[in-house]
């Protein structure tokens, strides 16, 4: 497993390379392509996680009902709850493990991403601009952008969930853009600029194919069509009503 893993990260520290080469021995650029492609190679992932998210949020008012059948605290009514839930995800395809897929195939690449870079003596010595990728940004810059485009991944996501899916989740919204403010600042150059081009990409994939406000915008037109429907058909039967 240990020379799995050896060769794991010098097959991405020699892919590095060769796309640093590419742009005349520009180590910065060679991390940069290395991420936007991994990020492509993970896209439909992504998307997949995308459409889990926004069915999880279609399926909000009915999870609300099982919530309110099954309100009892008790272990027995719980496990009802539970059951059920599960049977109306299988029922419309949702799979929440599946969802976590995509970050749990990044995690090893960038631990490798941050291994290569640290055995990697031409890696250590290439800059982005003011920072020396094989030290940690001193200027704080690449860090604290790190932290913005963790922090405008999650507020997007967010945006295109239901007011239910968002409760409790403000905590999360911060949590994690100082979790990788703290470790670009005590990692290499390289993490901290891995982070930043890896969520400017999501957020520009998050625009324009899973935009958040166009979901929120049609989630509303439907509610408001649904509601159209129902002061319909109570008309309807209130004039049906007075005929007899």
């Amino acid at each position: 497993m240990g020379n799995l893993w050896t060769s794991f990260v010098e097959l991405a520290s020699q892919f590095i390379l060769y796309l640093s080469q590419l742009f005349n021995n520009n180590y910065a650029m060679g991390i940069i392509s290395f991420t936007i492609i991994t990020r492509i190679i993970l896209l439909p992932l992504m998307q997949y996680q995308m459409k889990i998210t926004r069915k999880t949020a279609e399926l909000q008012p009915e999870m609300k009902k099982l919530r309110e059948k099954y309100s009892a605290r008790d272990r027995q009514t719980q496990l009802e709850l539970q059951s059920a839930i599960s049977e109306l995800n299988k029922k419309h395809g949702v799979n929440q493990w599946a969802g976590c897929l995509p970050l749990l195939l990044q995690l090893p690449i960038m631990i490798a991403l941050y291994q290569a870079i640290s055995t990697t003596k031409e890696l250590t010595t290439g800059h982005f601009f003011w920072a020396e990728l094989g030290k940690t940004d001193a200027t704080f810059i690449l860090p604290a952008l790190a932290a913005f485009f963790t922090w405008l991944n999650s507020w997007l996501t967010l945006q295109g969930q239901t007011k239910d899916m968002q409760q409790g989740k403000a905590l999360q919204l911060y949590f994690l853009p100082t979790m990788i403010f703290f470790l670009s600042i005590s990692y290499n150059s390289a993490l901290a600029l891995y982070w930043v081009v890896g969520n400017m990409f999501t957020v520009l994939q998050t625009l324009l194919l899973n935009n958040p406000f166009k979901i929120k915008a049609e989630r509303e037109n439907k509610i408001k069509e649904e509601k159209a429907k129902q002061r319909a058909l109570k008309k309807a039967k209130a004039r049906a009503l007075k005929r007899k």
